[in-house]
């Protein structure tokens, strides 16, 4: 089994790392576009276009499925993507997590970038899924550079700034950018009120990653033998890359270097 990932930067990374706890044993491949980040403020037909090269260069290797590890290119760019790959390679979205959150009845806030923050988008997931549960959008100015970068001056600065303009009675928090999911636990302790119940963070990453299974017809086997099981990294197209150095700052980087038979270039934990 090969899954494919792709994102502008390292945002694929929780995603990449729910599929390896699920599935150990397949093989991932990971596409990036690091000399064209970040996509947000791209125009829509620009961010599509390199999407697209990022998804083809993925696609080169015959995965059985491709996750679009990325908020912003799955609202500008999955029909193009699905338009071009589809039904030989099933393609997975990432879309917030507002209906799980809007389930739990209280109020919510939803981190984004500023660009999806307040968009006919997000809106409208808002009036289809949360009608009638208190919800403010958070637009968290810097973070998603400030993962990318694995900066953890800046990432503090934007999580503070951010919650500031979270409501002080909030029960959950969507974490509207694949980015914010490396950083969820600085996030809760940020927002965490004293006094409250703990705090309830939506994400996304597992509910891809288990879609994607299903989009293939695969199961979870945590306890696979991860043995022999590879990762491909391609960044802007460049085959054989290693790892992005800020990766390994997080969990979900490292773990991924913990491919089997790694080739050349992986970085082994």
């Amino acid at each position: 089994m090969k899954i494919a990932l792709m994102d502008s930067g390292i945002g694929l990374l929780p995603a990449a790392a729910a599929v390896r706890r699920l599935r150990p044993d397949a093989d991932l491949v990971i596409s990036s576009d690091p000399d064209g980040m970040p996509w947000g403020p791209r125009t829509p037909q620009d961010l599509t276009e390199r999407a697209l090269a990022v998804a083809e260069a993925a696609a080169a290797h015959r995965p059985d499925a491709l996750i679009v590890g990325c908020n912003t290119a799955s609202v500008h760019a999955l029909p193009a993507l699905r338009a071009l790959l589809e039904p030989g390679l099933p393609v997975i979205g990432t879309v917030p997590a507002i209906k799980p959150a809007a389930s739990g009845g209280g109020p919510f806030t939803i981190w984004a970038t500023p660009a999806t923050t307040g968009s006919p988008y997000q809106r409208g997931l808002i009036e289809e899924f949360a009608d009638g549960v208190p919800v403010t959008e958070v637009p968290c100015w810097g973070l998603a550079e400030a993962v990318e970068h694995a900066d953890d001056a800046a990432i503090d600065a934007a999580i503070a700034a951010a919650a500031a303009l979270t409501p002080t009675d909030v029960t959950t928090v969507v974490l509207g950018c694949t980015h914010y999911e490396l950083v969820a636990e600085r996030i809760r302790a940020a927002v965490q009120q004293p006094g409250l119940p703990p705090l309830v963070l939506h994400g996304s990453a597992g509910a891809v990653a288990a879609q994607a299974l299903r989009r293939i017809g695969e199961l979870p086997e945590p306890e696979a033998d991860w043995t022999g099981s590879t990762l491909t990294v391609i960044l802007s197209g460049r085959e054989g890359a290693a790892l992005p150095a800020p990766a390994l700052a997080y969990e979900e980087g490292r773990l991924l270097g913990t491919a089997g038979a790694a080739p050349a270039g992986i970085v082994e934990r």
